[in-house]
Parts: C-alpha cells; structure tokens; sequence
C-alpha cells in the first residue's frame, strides 16, 4: 500500500508529465497555420481542412479497432457536439481566416487563446479567477485589439486583414467549448476514446459537407509539397496533438494548461517571420508581446484553483 509521500511523488509526475504533453501538442499546432498556409497555395481551405482531417484519421484509425466507445446516450450527444464545434465550425472559420491574412498574424492571435481557456474554465468547469487573472484577461484583448486593428482592412495577397484576424479570434471562442467538452467526457472516458471517436465524427461531417458546399476536392495538379504539408498537418498537427492535449487535460486544470498554448503563437508567428519572410508591424510586435506577458501571469502568478468537479451525468 502506497503511503502519502508515494502518492503525492506519483501526482507531481503526473503532472508534469501532463504540463510536458501540452507543451508538445501546442509546439505542434504552432507548425499548423505554416503547413497549411502552403496547401492553401493550391486549394481553398474548405479542401484543405477536409484533407487535413482525412490524414488525420488515417493515424487514428487503428486506435478506434483497438478502444471500445463505451460511451451512453447522452455522452454521445455531448461528443458529437464537441465534434461539430472542434472539427468543422472551428477549422473552417479559422482556416478561411488564415487564407485572409498572414501566418505571423494568425499565430499571435492564438495567443489569446489561454486567456480565453482560463476564463471559460471559470465560467463552465467549475475553476475561479482572481484578480491577476482579470488583469491577464485584460491585457491580453487590448493585445489582441492593437494586433488585428494593425492589419489592413482590404489586404492584398501575402498581407494581414482586420477580417483574418478576427475569423481566427471568433475561431478560438469556438474552440473553447470544444475543449471543456471533451474535459468533461475524459472525466469518464480515455482521452483516446474522447479524441479518436471525436475527430472521427467532426470528419464524416466534413466529408458530408465539404463537397457540397465547396465542390470536390482537388487530387490532379496538387504538387507534392502540398500533399506532405497536408499529411504533417493532419498526422502531426490534428492526431498527435489533440491526443497529446487531450491526455494532459486530464491531469491538469484547464486554465493552467492554457499558458502552454503560448508555444503555438510563437512558433507559428516565428516560422512565419523567418521562413514564409513575412512582416509584423511595430503595432503587432507590441500586442503579441502583451498577449503572452498575460498568459505567463496568468498561470505563474494568479492563483486560480479549482472549486470541485461535477460529475457527468
């Protein structure tokens, strides 16, 4: 029988272990605006999500031979609303976004997305803010304020748009519900089952809906460059991330795992700047460096705890 000491040693690894997962996913979704950016020189975003997500599935299909659902009626509602909300509302808007404005742009726009994360799990899972975390909140708009209203308004190709911006802003709002939803079923359920059966579900909507709306999908003249950005995006970027971010929810209060996801406006905005030669304004430049200032105080300062947990009923 296991004493406290083991017990609590046994927590902090898991812990950290859960902080480490987070940090790989959101590394991992900062590559996702850059590869798909590269696909959207030869499709419209409608086609390259659906793609994204095809490839997705492909590394997940094993994991739905080898887990059993097992999940009830009503879980199944809740998953398939998470679904719809984290795979086609969410992509698309963020994706049609990203086709109206810069990589660098986007990604920095992410980086409201722990603020965002930290007020919802307040709102809806049962975790409180304190007043640093209210000043984190603050901060972190006015950034996202001076970044999208230094776009321009008509921009040309190549060039960041007040209209992108905001798409990938209204994207991130989205997304929030998708996550304290899938929080809640992992509370009963794996983070494999939770995100396999997830993305599975939110990909049949996409292939229902993508080429009616969109048309069908190019195969003939998309170049292999486009191909791989699309495999890395949907293997690398949709299933090892969301299975990563997944497993470290459940060992990690949501509002605190929110400051890893400063990893994903860095690395994306970085490619951006150094690899696609893309240009910040001096007015970027400053709230992208209030965004993350927020959301390292946000989760190094504030203490936020959580009140208690409901069960899923």
């Amino acid at each position: 029988m296991c004493d406290s000491g083991s017990m609590g040693a046994l927590q902090e690894k898991k812990r950290a272990l859960g902080f480490g997962a987070c940090a790989v996913a959101s590394s991992l979704w900062g590559c996702g605006f850059f590869f798909g950016k590269i696909a959207l020189a030869e499709m419209g975003f409608g086609h390259m999500v659906l793609y994204r997500f095809l490839f997705a599935m492909v590394a997940l299909v094993p994991l739905l031979v080898t887990h059993r659902p097992g999940l009830n009626r009503k879980e199944w509602g809740v998953l398939l609303v998470a679904s719809f909300l984290g795979v086609p509302l969410q992509f698309l808007i963020q994706f049609h976004g990203l086709e109206l404005t810069t990589v660098s742009h986007a990604s920095l726009m992410v980086g409201t997305m722990p603020v965002i994360l930290a007020v919802g799990a307040t709102l809806f899972a049962h975790e409180r803010m304190d007043a640093i975390g209210w000043w984190a909140l603050a901060a972190s708009t006015t950034g996202a304020a001076l970044i999208a209203l230094g776009g321009k308004h008509h921009a040309g190709a190549g060039e960041a748009s007040l209209a992108g911006d905001l798409l990938v802003v209204v994207s991130l709002g989205i997304a929030l519900f998708w996550i304290l939803l899938n929080k809640r079923l992992m509370e009963r359920h794996s983070a494999v089952v939770v995100t396999a059966y997830g993305l599975m579900l939110g990909t049949l909507m996409l292939i229902a809906w993508v080429p009616v709306r969109y048309g069908m999908p190019p195969v003939a003249g998309v170049s292999l460059k486009a191909w791989l950005a699309l495999a890395a995006s949907g293997i690398l970027c949709t299933a090892t991330t969301t299975l990563l971010w997944n497993w470290g929810m459940t060992q990690v209060p949501a509002s605190q795992a929110g400051v890893l996801l400063n990893m994903e406006p860095l690395i994306g905005s970085l490619l951006g700047v150094l690899v696609l030669r893309e240009r910040l304004g001096p007015s970027a430049w400053v709230g992208g460096g209030l965004i993350l200032a927020a959301a390292f105080t946000l989760t190094t300062r504030s203490t936020t705890r959580v009140r208690e947990q409901l069960p899923v009923t």
